[in-house]
This record gives structure tokens, sequence and C-alpha cells, in this order.
């Protein structure tokens, strides 16, 4: 691409006609030669000019890409509802548009003139006073474009030609004297004898410009159409010989490359850009992308973006514009100098607030840092002329700095540390005696506190380590008593006797020993018998997990109660080894009743003999006291000649109790004991004599797909195997695979979830993640499968416990079952396995589509075959990587339909 110089007057808002008729593309370059799918053109309809980055249709890596989104950032061409249809055919009156914008023409473009094409030359309504324009500008030959055998059919609708598209292209560049000297040469191709008389000395232009080569076997196929693709290509490689100049693009050398920004200096004048994510960036030396991380300051550049947001970045030249010198440090004076000695004195120079200065290890420093006599490397620019410095480094002498990064390794024995500095630079220094190491937090470290992976800032003077303070820390342990938990802390007693408060993390996770699902209430907090623990603490210092290592407590679950004084408030029970317990309540003691926390009298009133209570005591002193209403646990066992069950409870102990009154069982009609499986997660509701089980309910995580969501009444409606239900969400969390809180909104028809049910209670819902697309690769000995979704991303998907692939209604268990190229969904199930359904295929030829109905209507195998499908907004349609609509579709194309649950994903043009 040749250097563009910011234009030295506006261009002009698109017309409506111009911004929704734009094309784009090439004929074949260097060498290359591809075919393309073609694609139908389109009816010019959008009125705004479409942003790099925003053609769904023209997917990373494709092979115009580069020069698609070149002249979408400079607004010479445009899509249409968010596509661009790189492969559609392009017609003779859009490909006069696109030639128009290259030149900067379309703004002359006089709609009230009263010019009048003859009335056998026929242009659409839209086009013809851009083809007028053309005419008048010398971009179109009247003599030849009007010539008797020309008109035949439609002059604008007509598909493009590679030879007329390489006149357009050669006029457009004024360079028609040249294709005048070359009319008489021969183009070299195989195909010469079809090349058209008039257009031979476009061709060889063309070819001499480095702008158009021939296909395989040394053809140029001079009748063959032209893909808005090749003809972006085509004109953007066509401005390295292009004098106009295009306001939204400048050239230059970039002076300045941090914190999101770009600034490019050209002929006096900086401008500076904002880089986002949608910024492409290229070298004009190659047409893949690279990273932002390979741009360079000192560069040579060409950017192109409006209001200085920077779209489309492309690397000229990759060699700094730069030259280097040392010497001995010798002072910074006021007003940004810095003097370095010489033999006859001082030599100055400039430097300024972009200046780095860093030392001999990369690392940054202030210029007030720098030691008297210390070697220094100077870089200055040379592309201004003002030679200001931009970079000044330490190459020998003391370092005195302060600066960031993370540790590599600690040496207690040596007494040093490793550090790598935020420019990746690895660096050892050592300590002395009597250094102070602090935490984000403040509070002192030993240097064995200290751990690889802690990010740190350290202050370095004369070579030796001052400070260390670690800003980030990576994940450790912690172990202590338990003494005191609030909502959002928690309190432990460490082995020294030191006392430590954290903040909870959140969601921590808490690990009680024989206890499944425990909770923060379930934790012992106590002075003198708290639980002991070990806290897990993340880079925040945050508590994320809390794990019990042992317990000092009593634990008695279902003890009876023999006798409750309520003056002495001496409660006494047995447990269920028919041993008496003494135990005395206080004010601090947690009084539970059937969910709520009742206070010493009202619950007096309720520890009456035989009742049955869940205890926790430290020594004769209460802890909590819970009136037990329900069992929690696992079903561990069922006799049938006693008719007890054995239910072993989450603090581990076990319960023997006779069969339930009921079983309660989501998806269950009438369900008895022995429709649960032993091992089943289940919860036991009490009659009010407690010695009996009122329902058992059972705790299910049923995978079912939404059929309804109404937001406005809070009601979902689900349907499984097992038929329907309706469920009312507004007390229900609802979160998404990753755990976090959405809302009914984000929910709709068709998504699978995960309901979990304690007996028909629903208690939670999670969305499942679905992934459908194309198999790319399996894995069948490392359980992955690559899957590359209709998003165009590939997704490498573990397989693990288990999968199931349904394929034409038979189940197998086997990933070698599945095969590369087979389109699928996939989804976990709720017991971890996966499930892998293939969807179903139709192979078909094409007959017509019908917008009326959205329908798209196929040729019949025979007379009982379905014929007409019903085509969706989101439905891919492509050929290989070229992405289609479905109105270039044409009579008698074979094409290969695919079905998600008997909805049109994705039609295959073969």
């Amino acid at each position: 691409m040749s250097a563009q110089k910011r234009s030295k007057r506006p261009l002009k808002a698109y017309s409506n006609k111009a911004v929704s008729a734009v094309m784009a593309g090439v004929m074949v370059f260097g060498g290359a030669s591809a075919v393309f799918a073609d694609t139908a053109a389109t009816t010019p309809t959008s009125t705004t000019t479409q942003s790099v980055g925003i053609f769904s249709d023209v997917k990373t890596g494709f092979w115009a890409e580069k020069h698609i989104y070149k002249l979408a950032s400079q607004g010479i061409v445009v899509g249409n509802n968010g596509l661009f249809r790189p492969g559609d055919s392009v017609t003779q009156q859009e490909a006069v548009l696109m030639a128009l914008r290259f030149m900067k023409l379309q703004d002359k473009v006089d709609a009230s003139s009263a010019v009048a094409l003859p009335t056998d030359f026929k242009v659409t309504n839209y086009y013809k006073d851009y083809v007028v324009l053309a005419f008048q500008q010398g971009l179109l030959d009247k003599a030849t474009e009007m010539a008797p055998d020309n008109l035949k059919t439609s002059w604008g609708e007509r598909k493009a030609s590679r030879e007329w598209i390489a006149e357009l292209l050669i006029r457009s560049l004024g360079k028609s004297a040249d294709a005048a000297g070359a009319a008489s040469e021969p183009t070299g191709f195989a195909d010469d004898t079809k090349v058209s008389a008039n257009k031979r000395g476009y061709i060889n232009v063309a070819v001499n410009l480095g702008l158009a080569n021939g296909l395989d076997g040394n053809r140029f196929d001079p009748q063959g159409a032209v893909t808005r693709a090749q003809l972006a290509t085509f004109f953007s490689r066509a401005e390295a010989h292009n004098t106009v100049e295009y306001d939204n693009t400048v050239s230059g050398t970039i002076s300045q490359l941090a914190d999101g920004k770009l600034s490019v200096y050209n002929n006096g004048k900086t401008s500076t850009y904002t880089l986002g994510a949608s910024t492409a960036y290229y070298t004009s030396a190659s047409e893949s992308r690279i990273n932002l991380s390979d741009v360079q300051p000192y560069t040579k550049v060409t950017v192109i973006g409006a209001t200085y947001n920077a779209a489309y970045v492309e690397v000229t030249d990759p060699t700094q514009q730069v030259e280097t010198l040392s010497g001995n440090f010798a002072m910074v004076a006021p007003g940004n100098k810095l003097w370095l000695k010489s033999p006859t004195g001082f030599t100055e120079y400039y430097y300024d607030e972009t200046t780095s200065f860093v030392d001999v290890n990369g690392a940054g420093l202030e210029p007030a840092s720098l030691v008297t006599d210390s070697v220094v490397s100077l870089q200055r620019e040379t592309y201004s002329g003002s030679h200001k410095v931009v970079k000044v480094q330490v190459t020998s002498g003391v370092v005195n700095k302060t600066t960031t990064g993370t540790i590599q390794s600690v040496d207690l024995t040596g007494k040093s540390i490793t550090f790598k500095n935020t420019a990746g630079t690895v660096e050892t220094f050592k300590w002395e005696d009597g250094t102070s190491l602090f935490s984000s937090q403040a509070s002192v470290l030993k240097p064995a506190d200290l751990k690889t992976g802690n990010a740190v800032k350290y202050t370095i003077q004369d070579n030796v380590i001052r400070t260390v303070e670690v800003t980030e820390g990576v994940e450790r342990t912690v172990e202590g008593v338990l003494t005191e938990l609030t909502s959002s802390t928690v309190v432990y007693k460490k082995a020294d006797g030191n006392r430590e408060v954290k903040l909870l993390g959140t969601k921590p996770t808490i690990v009680i020993p024989n206890m499944s699902g425990a909770v923060a209430d379930d934790l012992i907090a106590d002075a003198v018998g708290g639980d002991k623990i070990q806290v897990t603490l993340n880079s925040s210092d945050q508590v994320t997990k809390i794990e019990v290592l042992s317990r000092q407590i009593e634990q008695y679950s279902g003890a009876t109660i023999v006798d409750y004084n309520s003056k002495t408030q001496l409660l006494t029970v047995m447990d269920s080894s028919k041993k008496a317990h003494v135990v005395q309540l206080d004010e601090k003691t947690k009084l539970i009743y059937e969910g709520a926390l009742p206070n010493l009298t009202n619950m007096g009133a309720k520890l009456i003999e035989n009742r049955k209570v869940n205890l926790k005591a430290i020594g004769q002193r209460a802890l909590s006291l819970e009136i037990v209403t329900k069992y929690e646990g696992t079903l561990t066992a069922v006799n049938s000649t006693s008719k007890t069950l054995v239910l072993k409870l989450n603090d581990g102990q076990s319960l023997t109790m006779p069969y339930p009154q009921l079983v309660d069982l989501f998806g269950k009609t009438s369900p008895s004991l022995s429709d649960i499986p032993i091992g089943s997660n289940v919860t036991a509701s009490l009659t009010t004599g407690q010695d009996l089980i009122a329902v058992l309910k059972v705790k299910t995580v049923l995978q079912v797909e939404a059929a309804t969501v109404n937001s406005g009444t809070n009601r979902l409606g689900i349907k499984w195997n097992g038929g329907t239900s309706d469920i009312n969400t507004l007390a229900i969390p609802l979160t998404n695979e990753a755990g976090e809180s959405i809302k009914l909104t984000d929910l709709k028809a068709g998504d699978y979830l995960n309901v979990t049910f304690d007996g028909s209670s629903p208690l939670a819902i999670q969305a499942v993640k679905l992934t459908t697309g194309q198999v790319s690769s399996v894995d069948a000995a490392g359980n992955s499968v690559v899957v590359k979704d209709y998003a165009g991303a590939a997704q490498t998907l573990a397989v693990s416990g288990g999968v199931k692939i349904i394929r034409d209604g038979s189940t197998t268990t086997a990933l070698s079952n599945l095969t590369a190229g087979d389109r699928v969904e996939i989804r976990k199930d709720p017991d971890g396995s996966t499930t892998i359904r293939i969807m179903s295929q139709l192979s078909r030829t094409f007959s017509r589509y019908e917008s009326a109905t959205n329908s798209l209507v196929t040729k019949r195998p025979n007379l009982n075959d379905k014929y007409q499908f019903f085509v969706p907004a989101n439905v891919y349609i492509h050929q290989g990587d070229s992405t289609l609509s479905v109105q270039s579709l044409k009579e008698n194309d074979n094409i290969i339909m695919y079905f998600n649950n008997d909805i049109l994903v994705e039609i295959v043009k073969q």
C-alpha cells in the first residue's frame, strides 16, 4: 500500500444511494488462483456506512479480509445488514459506483441533471446518475459501452467480467494512455485469443503494475465474473498507484504507542488515535493479521479511522526510525535536559514525558535515579528532525530504582530474591539483615513468607534490596482455630496465639468431614472450642475455602429431651446410645425451630419431654440447639421385613426409622419407597411427634427443555421425556453454567436446563451450555472432540464421565463412533456425562426460494418426500468457507441441509 496523506479537503458524506450499493474485490494476485462461490448481487437498502469489523460473513483469516477491512475503514466499501457477501458477483453498474468512490468523485453526481441515457442502454434507476457521471469523467468509453452488440442485455445488471474490470481500474488510475501504448502487445496468457482487442492494453498494464495475474494453466479467463471480495482486493492494492488522498487516512511514523493510544507523526503534525478491540492490524508485506504487540513505536504506518478511533493499522516499514549513541551520564538539568560527558565538557540532549528510562535489565526508573558516571545508551528519533531522545538505558553502573514484577524464587541461604520485572527481564538482588518486607495489607512478612508468583513492588538502592511490597499474592493456606464468623469476615487464632481477621470471598467453599453440602452455618466458632480449620486465601487475601481439620465439640443428632429446667436453663438429653447428657443453655446458644431463630423464653416452652433435638456442645455449654422437624441425608438401607429404613445424616450419624407415610418424587405419580434407589439424597419431614416420617422427599436433578418462558408472570414451562410441568420462578435462584445469577428473560424456549427438586418442589434452575457445529476432529484416546461452532470458533471439549452419542435414534457410548464432519449438538448431563446428538441431514436439489413464506423449495426425489422447508433467520448457508445468502442459490444446485430438532440450521452448497 502506498503511504496516504491526510486529505486537504473533507470527504463529503456519501449519498443514500452510494452508501447502500458498495462492493469490493480483485481479479487474481500474486500468482494465486482460487475459485470463489458465486452469490447473487444484493439490492441496495442500507443507508448507513458500515464500520470495520461488522461484516459477520468475513471471518478472521478470510483471504481478502485485509483489503475489505481497509476499504471499509475508508468508507469506500459498505455492506448490507451487517453482511458483505464476499462471494457475490459484481454487476457493471455496481463496479462503476465502486470506482467513483475510489476516485472520490461520487459527490460530483448531479441527481437533478436532465442528462438521459439512450433508451436501449439499460441501467437500474438507482445507478443512472452515477453511470452518467462515469461517462462524463472518462471512466467509461461511450463508443465501446453503447455499441449495438453491447446492448443486447441490460448493461447495468450484466456481471462485470475480468477484462472489463481491468479496463475500469486502469481508467480510474488515470493510466489509459499507458493502456493505449500496450494495446498491440500480446498478454502472454494461454487464452490470449479470447481477450477482446480493446481490452488487451488494460490487461497488460494491470499485469505490469502487479495488480492482476493469471489462473491455473496460465489462463486469464477474460470473460470470467468478478466477486465482491476480488474487487475489494483489486482497488485496495491499486491505492499504491493512486494520487487521491482520503481524509480519514494518515501515514507517518508512530511517535507514541501506549495505554490504548497510537500517535502518528507526519510533516510536523501528530494525530492520536484510540485503539479498540475492533482495530485490525496488518503489515504491507502480508495478507494475514498481526497482533497489537507486533506493532512497534517509531515504525512507519498507515492508520485509517474516523473521529480518531483507529479502525485499521498497517505497518508499512517495520524498521524503527531511531539512532543510538552512548556515553557517561553527567546530570539531569532543569527543562528536561540530560547531559553526557564529552572530551570537551558536556553534550546536551532533550527528552519529554514520553521518554522511557530503564536500567540494565530493562526495568523502568526515574531520571533522578541515574547515577553519575553510569554508562548510558540513548535512542533518538530520526523522523521529525528534532532528534528527541525516546529512550535512555543504563548499560552499566550502580542500580537505584523502584519497579514492579513477580517473584521467581527466594534463596533464604544466600539472602537473595530473583525477580521478573514488568519488561520480562529476570534479575537477582540480595537483601541485608533488617530489611522490612510488607504485604499489601501492611502486615509484616518474613522472607520465607514470600512465594513464587507473588506480584511485588520492590526498591533497589546501591544494588541492594531495600523494600519489597507484595501487591498481589498467590493462593496460600493458613491453619488456626475458628473463633468468630460473620457474614463477611472470619476470625481465627493461629498456633502462635495471634488472631487474624480475613474477609470472606464470594461464595467460599466449606468442607466438613462426613458432611455433604456444608455451609457456613455448619461451622463452629468459639474462643475455646471452635473448629480447627485450614483457610485458603486468594491473591487478594480473601477467604475462598474453609476446611475443618478437627472438631472439639460434641454433636448429638436426634437426641431425646429428658428434662428442661427453665430457671437453671439446664437441658438433659439422651443420645441414640441411651446415654444421658446435661448442657447449659445461655444467651449465646444458637436456637433454631423450623428455620426460625426464637429467643430462649419461646424456645424453652417447646423443650418438652421426649421431643427430639439436634445439639452441639463444648463440654457442658450448648453452642446450638435445634428442634428436629426433618432429617437430611442419604438413604443407605431399606428393610422390608421390619418396615424400616436407614438414613446417613449429613453429620455422619446413622438413623433408623419406620417407613414414611408418603414419598414425594418429582415426575412420578404415587411413588413408593421402592422407587427410591439406595444412595439417593433425601429429606425426611417428620410428624408432630417426631417419631415418624410424614414425607420422604427425594432430591433429584433433572435435565429438561424450556417449553415456554413468561417473564411477566415469572412462569417457566418445562418438558422432559416424562411429561411437562409449570414452575413459578419468583423465589427460585436462576444461574448460568458458570453458576452466575441470570434472569428469566435470559432464557428462551428450546434451552436445556438442570432443575434441582426437593421432592416435587423445584429448588434451583441452572442453564445448560449447548455447543452446536461441525466436528473437526475426535481424540477417542484423550476423550476430547474439537467442534467448529456456527460462530466460526473452534472449541475443544473434554468428554469425561461417560458419553452418549445419539444418531438416528440409536445410542452408543464410544467416542470413536463420532466422525469428523458430523454436525452435532453437545451438552453436559447432570451426572457429568456428555450427550452428543448427531443432527439429521437431507441431500436435495434446490428449486427456488419463496420470500413471501421464507421457504426453501427443493425438487422431490419422489412424491412422498418433504420438499418445502422453512428458513430461519440465523441459518448458516455456505460453500466451503464462503458465506452465501439464500437468494444466491440457483436452480439445480446440489445442497445438503442439516436439522437440529427439525429446525433447519445449516445449508451446504455442493
